[in-house]
Parts: C-alpha cells; structure tokens; sequence
C-alpha cells in the first residue's frame, strides 16, 4: 500500500488550500480546483469593475488574489471583459503556484483536462482518512444499507441486494464495471475538450497534452510533434519509474540533508535569538545615552531656573523697599525725623546715594533675569534623520559608487552606479538628492527606491545644483552611504531639433545619419579638387548645416559632442535674415596672409573680419577650443586655447540677446557674448575636414534599459 498520509501536500490545491475537487490541468503543468478556477476569474472580474480596489479582493472567502497578480488586473481590463452570472467571460488569470499568466482562450474553463489520476489519489486519501465512514446504497430505501460496491458506468454505489435489482444477468447492465464502493467517477474513455466527441489518441510532445486526431489535422496543434498515447504512456511511465527508483535509491541521503536541515533550523533559532540580544544591546545603548543627555538637559534647565527666580526674588524685594513704610522709604521716612544736623547729615548722605540709585531703577525698569528658556530648546533633526536611517550595516555589502562618467544631466537627469566587486550583492537600491542651496542647515534629502543600477529624475530645477548618494539593501541589511556626488542641471531648458538636411545642405561634403542627429565632414576628393583653387590670399570655405527648427524668445540650452579627430568645427547661432548670407559667404576662414606669422595680422583686418560675419561662431578642432579674440579676452593667444570638453552645451537668451558656450559635463560656461536676436535664431554648426557632430540625446525613462540591451 502506498503511505496515502505521507502525501497530503501533493493533495493540496494551491488556491483553496484543502483537498482537490475535480482537479483541472493548467497550460503550465499544475493543478488547480474547478471551482476554484471560477472564483478566481470572478474575482478578477470584480476587481475589474471595482478598479482593482482592496474591497474587491475579497469577492471570494476562500480565494485571496496576491498583490503581485494584482497589477495585472489593468492589462486585463483593457480587453473590454463582462461577468456573466453563471460563466465567467475572463480567460487570462495567474497560476496560484508558479504565478505565469494563464490564458485559457476562447473555450476556458471548458478546455482544460480534468486530471483523474489526481482525483483517484485523493479519493484514496479521503477513504483512507475516513475509513471508519462507511459509504451508504444510493437506491436503498431508508434507512440506507452500507454500499458494497459502485458501478462506474452508472456513477452510483449499491449495496448487493440493489445491484442485482439494477443489474439483473442476460441484460447489457450487467456487463458495466464496478469496483469497491467510492464517491470518484471517472470516464472510461478520455474525451478532447476541443473536440468533444473525439477521444485523444495523442499526445502533443511541445504542449505535454493529451490531443485527438482533428487536433492534429487542422487544430492548434497541426504543426506540432505528436506521438501515440500508448507510446507516450509507455515513455513516460518508464521515465516516471526510474526517477522514482532513484530518489528511493538515495533515500539515505535525503534523510542526511533532512538531518541537516534540521540542525540547520535550530541553529537559524539560535542565531535569531542571539542577533535579537545583540540588537536589544544596540538600542539599550542608545537609550542610555538619551537618557544621559536628558537628564543633563533638565538638569541644566532647572539650575538656569533656579538662578532666574533667585534674581527674580531680589528684585521684587528691593522694589517693596520702594513703598512707604516699608524697606529703604520707611527708613528714610524716619531719618528725615532727626532733628540734629549733624547726626541728620552723617547718616542721610548715604541714604541719598541709595535712594537715587532706586529713583533711577524705577525710571528704567527692567526684569533682572528673562522668563524665555529659548536658549535651552534641543535640536533633534539631524539625530532624528540618523535615527531614521537606522539599519543593520554589514562588511558583506559592497557599498555603491555613482559612475559620474555614465551620470549625465540634461533633459532629465541620468543618474547611474556600480558596485566596486562588480557583483550585484543588494536587491534593491536607494537613492537619495537634494538641492544645494546657500542655507544648508536643514537639508531634507528626497528619497526613490531603484531596482537596477540606474534612476531617471525628472523634477529637478534648471541652473541648479544637487548631491547624489545611493546605498543598497538587501533584505533588512544596508551598506553605508555612497560618496556624495555634485551635479549641476543646464541653465535652460533643453531645446530639442534636428539637423535640417533641405536649407542649404552640401550633400556632396556632408552626410548625415537616417535620424539627422549626426553629421560628418569627409576630407575626400571633392576637397582635393576645391584645393587647386587655393593660391595666396585665397579663401576655403566650410560647410555649414543648421537646426530644423529655430528660436524665437526664451532661455534655450541644447547640448552636443564632437568627434576628437575632428580638424576643424565651428558651432554657434545665426539669424534667420541671415541664413542666406551664412550659406554663401567666401570668408569663413581666414586666408594664409592672416595667420600671425604674416605680418598682416593688423587690429583693422580683426575689425573687418568680426564685422563680416554673419553669425555668432566659436571654433573647436583638433582637440581644442578656442575663445575668440576679442577686447575682453586674454592677450595672450595660448591662454584662449582650451581643452576640448567631451559634451559640449549652448545658451541662448534671447530675452537677454546673450549665448553662452558651456562644458556640458559641468555645465560650466566657457565663453559669453552679445547677439543680435532680432529674428528666429536657428543652431548654426560648421565642419571642414575630416569632422563630426553628434546633437546629444534625450534621456528617457528607458535610456538605460534601451543602452544595456544595446
């Protein structure tokens, strides 16, 4: 007999938790209760109509929808489901033990197998929990005689006297089947839920079911592998055989882990119990020392009280000195009674000295000690912020460190990290900021919990600056905080366009990108050909590009990078009244008699070469910026040579008629200058050589996902 008792756990419905009632076999392999598989579609339905509210949740007492199947319901919902009264119209629901979402299609409930081998086992265990409950005669009249048998065909349990009543000799009756008396009828032959009068003759190797022959034929299992169910029977009885063999083979060495892990559980006990003390240690710890500086607050307070109220005392004496008959003015009432001069003047020239001192004292009037204790209020906030972050620290954690490298801000800040170990030790992360501001005495750092290694923020103030730190947890252990980094946001508001590859764009020495976020320079034939016109005094000319659309009020900042072996770039704004001017202008660099070793590098050729431009430009190259010449900048030329930044970022302000070209890395301005923005003012940009320009990209809420797949 097989140990019916040792198995119970495999007899459990994993939704209802008691024992199967005509078990149903899910897509995925587990079991569940037929009508436990309408309670919980109902329930989704409810929780549909009721907006996946808590009170939904119990539309069922003996069903409870997990809050992980929860964030389903609004995928779910968009479906457009109904409830009907008798039928649920659901058909996607999670699975109550693996949690993989089960789509039941358009039959549902109807096309799943009932798995009668499940049902034959539980009907042993019942009758081998019950077996001193005997099952009665379905045909007896009261009272009922104990059932001595039950026929599978006629789904009923007789006793002898009935089943021969009901199955007399020479009829078609008495060949049915029957068996010890049992409440479990099943179906001699296995019927195709899809198909419901063919019987499955197959077996489908790709969804491990039982199919029959128009499955296979035309169904949705027409392209699939498909063995005989004899073979498949035969197949996996063996396969099921072996692995049992086997585990009953090892039994001694599961009875050595399940040894194991009993030591294992009273050793947990023990380690629990020992953390607690020590935990308690902690914060008795803590206890004692607020308790220390309690006491020698109040016992600061009360001596400060003390010593106000003495002087307090002294004062109000002294001034009931003050009234007549009493004190210093009783006294002196009875000095001025002396008749003898001498004696009079003697002892009335000190009492005038204290009466003067009194009259002065009652002129100005003032308390001798403050009543406010204002001094003595206790400034908790910095301990109570500690004492919010208050958690268990472990050597094993490797605490995080933000990769300012892969950290940008821009549209939105990018803020990314990664453990020194490079191993994900935490399960989870948080991450923490704050606006620096001039005050910096109460700080309250905003709080986001992260699942990976990188967050996306988007309500952050323009032209500001913020500290970033990060720890990471795992379970109720944290590591100690990251070392805080400083960023600072654009000046503006990121101003997004594209290259506009129709007004005025040079195909034949440009080439942009399908997504016209990046253009190129090649220094190929066509400018070996253009060099045959350079002679002294002549002029080569650069390729322009500007941005699809333009600027017309407002602070704008947009950010780029170029490329390190560029040779020679030029980034800027230019008017729309001047576009045409820019796209046919000859003196865009300066000739071979401008360069300093000419001797003609005179401040009225400076003059007439800023005045003839069209646009407001500066020159990056060869690694380089270079701050244009002008009164303001540096005399010397080395020091208006600059490294150049990897991003590089511009400021417009048409409002203010003033662009700025800053290290977009951080966001720190370069260089600053007038402009005229009387018109739309549109991104001008220029390359000559071998030169590239890449406009820097927007972050998204899925940059990091987008790069990692990448």
């Amino acid at each position: 007999k097989v140990a019916i008792k040792g198995i119970e756990r495999e007899l459990i419905c994993p939704a209802c938790k008691e024992l199967f009632t005509h078990p149903l076999i899910l897509p995925c392999q587990h079991n569940i209760c037929h009508k436990c598989v309408k309670e919980i579609l109902f329930a989704f339905e409810d929780s549909f109509a009721d907006g996946g509210s808590e009170s939904s949740n119990q539309s069922s007492p003996r069903i409870r929808i997990s809050a992980s199947s929860m964030d389903r319901i609004d995928r779910i919902n968009r479906s457009g489901i109904k409830r009907n009264s008798l039928t649920p119209r659901s058909t996607l629901f999670p699975c109550p033990s693996c949690q993989r979402d089960i789509d039941l299609g358009e039959r549902g409930i109807n096309g799943l197998f009932r798995n009668f081998t499940l049902e034959t086992i539980v009907e042993r265990y019942r009758q081998a929990a019950r077996a001193a409950i005997a099952i009665m005669c379905d045909f007896c009249k009261p009272p009922p005689q104990e059932s001595t048998k039950s026929c599978m065909d006629c789904s009923a349990s007789y006793c002898n006297e009935c089943f021969k009543v009901h199955h007399p000799w020479g009829t078609v009756k008495a060949q049915h089947e029957y068996v010890g008396p049992t409440t479990n009828f099943r179906p001699k032959i296995l019927m195709c839920p899809e198909h419901e009068m063919e019987r499955v003759n197959m077996y489908c190797e790709i969804c491990r079911r039982p199919v029959c022959h128009l499955c296979k034929l035309g169904g949705s299992h027409a392209n699939h592998r498909v063995t005989t169910m004899s073979t498949a029977y035969k197949t996996l009885k063996e396969k099921l055989s072996k692995d049992i063999e086997y585990l009953i083979s090892k039994e001694s060495q599961v009875k050595a882990h399940i040894t194991q892990l009993d030591l294992l559980l009273k050793e947990t006990e023990c380690n629990s119990e020992r953390a607690k003390q020590e935990a308690s240690q902690s914060f008795e710890k803590l206890y004692y020392v607020l308790e220390e500086k309690k006491s020698a607050a109040l016992r600061a307070i009360e001596t400060s009280k003390n010593i106000r109220l003495e002087k307090l005392q002294t004062q109000v004496e002294e001034y009931q000195g003050l009234l007549e008959n009493n004190g210093l003015v009783g006294y002196a009432q009875e000095v001025l009674k002396e008749t003898d001069p001498s004696c009079f003047v003697q002892t009335a020239k000190q009492l005038h000295v204290r009466i003067q001192k009194a009259t002065e004292s009652l002129r100005s009037f003032r308390p001798a000690a403050e009543t406010t204790f204002e001094d003595f209020v206790v400034d908790t906030a910095k301990q109570e912020d500690s004492l919010g972050d208050l958690s268990f620290h472990s050597n094993g954690l490797e605490i995080p460190e933000i990769n300012e490298e892969q950290s940008r801000m821009y549209n939105k800040a990018l803020i990314s990290w990664e453990c020194p170990g490079k191993m994900d030790s935490a399960d989870i992360y948080v991450l923490e900021y704050h606006k620096l501001t001039k005050e910096e005495e109460s700080v309250t750092w905003q709080k986001t919990e992260v699942c990976g290694k990188s967050k996306v923020l988007s309500d952050l103030d323009d032209d500001s600056s913020y500290a970033f730190r990060v720890r990471g947890y795992k379970g109720s252990i944290c590591s100690p905080w990251s070392r805080e980094v400083i960023m600072r946001t654009p000046p503006a508001p990121v101003f997004s366009f594209l290259f506009d590859d129709k007004c005025g764009y040079n195909n034949e020495h440009l080439q942009l990108n399908p997504g016209r976020t990046s253009v190129e320079s090649r220094a190929g034939f066509p400018l070996l050909l253009g060099s045959e016109r350079l002679q002294v005094g002549c002029y080569t000319t650069l390729d322009y590009i500007i941005g699809d659309t333009g600027i017309a009020k407002g602070k704008h900042f947009w950010a780029f990078s170029v490329e390190a072996y560029s040779y020679l770039v030029k980034v800027g704004v230019v008017p729309s009244n001047k576009i045409q001017k820019l796209f046919h202008n000859t003196h865009d660099v300066t000739s071979p008699r401008y360069e300093q070793d000419s001797g003609h590098d005179s401040g009225s050729e400076d003059a007439f070469f800023d005045s003839s431009q069209p646009c407001t430009l500066v020159t990056l190259g060869m690694k380089k910026f270079f701050i244009p010449a002008t009164p303001a900048a540096p005399k010397d030329p080395a020091s208006r040579i600059l490294p150049l930044p990897s991003r590089l970022g511009i400021c417009l302000d048409c409002d203010r008629g003033r662009v700025g070209f800053y290290d977009a890395g951080r966001m720190k301005c370069l260089y600053e200058c007038e402009v005229d923005c009387s018109g739309l003012m549109y991104p001008a940009f220029a390359l000559m050589g071998g030169a590239a320009v890449h406009l820097e990209e927007a972050v998204t809420a899925k940059y990091r996902e987008y790069h990692d797949d990448i």
